[in-house]
């Protein structure tokens, strides 16, 4: 899975270096098939085909025993990321930043949705226990209404996410399945059961995205993410975390949460800022094997947290720019960075996080891809708040880009997934 990844980086890298280029013959082609700007009228499609083709036998050698010729077959997920690069170059700044975005809008009304999908192009929804209307069906036709033309963007899906952990958190009554609280104590093959199941009633709902792995480890029963853990050491936790990776992959995007690990402190997140003086040796050893397992296991999500790791970085890992360059650099991560409600910083009660527009600027300076509110915020104030950083050199209008593109990967490929002819 990791070689998956990198060379997705790759593609990704050169789609945006050279505009409508690709990682191979057949990815310019594509590219130069998609659309060139945000107009009403439907693109012409990329010709993603709806399930992964099963690659050729590579040739026999050749008798002077020169290399094999390596496939130049593009995946799907290689299209949406050369579609993606070319939507993005079309985009204004202010749409860009826009699209880095996720809210939730309470009730089970599409109206007001689709009014704010409309009016402020987010990347998507976080939906919450206001948001079910009784079942999984009900939830498809209410988000399918929310969604729909003229709010969609054509070619792109917005993303749908959920908290659907199972167990103690859990948004649909039908998620009937194990959660944490019993898969720790189960068989690994039971996590991957369950969240397979747990993945078609999301698909089934509407649902794209799940922020339901909690990759944190601990073995401290007072802590108030114990019953969420999937594993109270790093050998168990790191199993079930890849097997619900593994299982959702392919019905709904995965979220490994809350990087860098809330098992190291007691602490709740949604009332303060927690910390701990851990180490960067004993991180490594105890904390970072579940991420690096479930970023194996092909996760395209990772959820940032705010707690301060103080021995790395005294800021909350979500606003520092060194827990990214780990997650990046160290586990290898090319997915997309998400923060963990934006609100709770303000929350905390701490005064250096009493500003929503700072914070919003802060958590894109330390390298997030989408910032998430667990409310329909006004966008205006922190979109201009961003643009003004960029336009003043504090953010490179470089790394926005990259991070957009990240963003509409995930959305062109929920679209090819949900409507395979584009």
């Amino acid at each position: 899975m990791r070689s998956r990844t990198t060379r997705l980086a790759l593609c990704l890298g050169l789609a945006l270096s050279v505009g409508l280029g690709g990682c191979s013959a057949e990815a310019a082609s594509s590219a130069a098939a998609a659309p060139s700007g945000l107009a009403a009228s439907t693109p012409a499609a990329v010709p993603t085909p709806a399930a992964t083709p099963t690659p050729s036998a590579p040739p026999a050698p050749a008798a002077s025993g020169g290399p094999r010729q390596p496939s130049t077959a593009v995946t799907p997920a290689e299209l949406a990321a050369i579609y993606a690069a070319t939507r993005m170059q079309s985009m204004t700044l202010a749409q860009k930043i826009a699209a880095m975005f996720m809210v939730q809008v309470p009730g089970t009304d599409p109206t007001p949705m689709k009014a704010y999908l409309e009016a402020n192009r987010p990347s998507g929804f976080l939906l919450l226990g206001n948001n079910m209307p009784g079942s999984a069906e009900a939830l498809a036709a209410q988000l399918a209404a929310a969604t729909s033309a003229p709010a969609a963007t054509p070619g792109l899906a917005p993303l749908i996410s959920i908290d659907e952990e199972g167990g103690d958190v859990a948004r649909l009554d039908q998620d009937v399945f194990p959660g944490a609280d019993r898969l720790k104590s189960l068989p690994v093959e039971d996590t991957g059961a369950s969240f397979t199941q747990r993945a078609a009633l999301l698909k089934a709902a509407g649902v794209s995205v799940n922020f339901g792995t909690v990759a944190d480890v601990t073995a401290d029963p007072a802590s108030f993410i114990f019953d969420r853990v999937l594993g109270t050491d790093p050998a168990s936790a790191s199993a079930r975390v890849a097997a619900s990776v593994a299982a959702e992959n392919g019905s709904v995007f995965s979220t490994l949460k809350h990087f860098p690990g809330h098992g190291e402190t007691p602490a709740d997140s949604h009332t303060s800022i927690p910390t701990t003086d851990l180490s960067m040796e004993g991180w490594q050893t105890r904390d970072m094997p579940s991420f690096a397992a479930g970023v194996d296991a092909g996760a395209p999500l990772v959820m940032f947290g705010h707690l301060t790791y103080s021995s790395v970085d005294a800021a909350p890992a979500s606003l520092s720019v060194r827990w990214h360059e780990i997650l990046r650099g160290e586990l290898g991560f090319t997915g997309v960075a998400v923060t963990d409600d934006m609100l709770m910083l303000q929350h905390s009660g701490l005064p250096e996080y009493a500003d929503a527009t700072s914070n919003a600027v802060r958590a894109v300076s330390a390298g997030n891809d989408m910032l998430l509110y667990n409310a329909a915020i006004d966008m205006a104030p922190s979109i201009a708040a961003i643009t003004t950083a960029v336009q003043e050199g504090q953010i490179s209008e470089r790394q926005i880009d990259e991070s957009v593109v990240r963003i509409l990967t995930l959305q062109r490929e929920q679209r090819v997934r949900t409507h395979p002819a584009g």
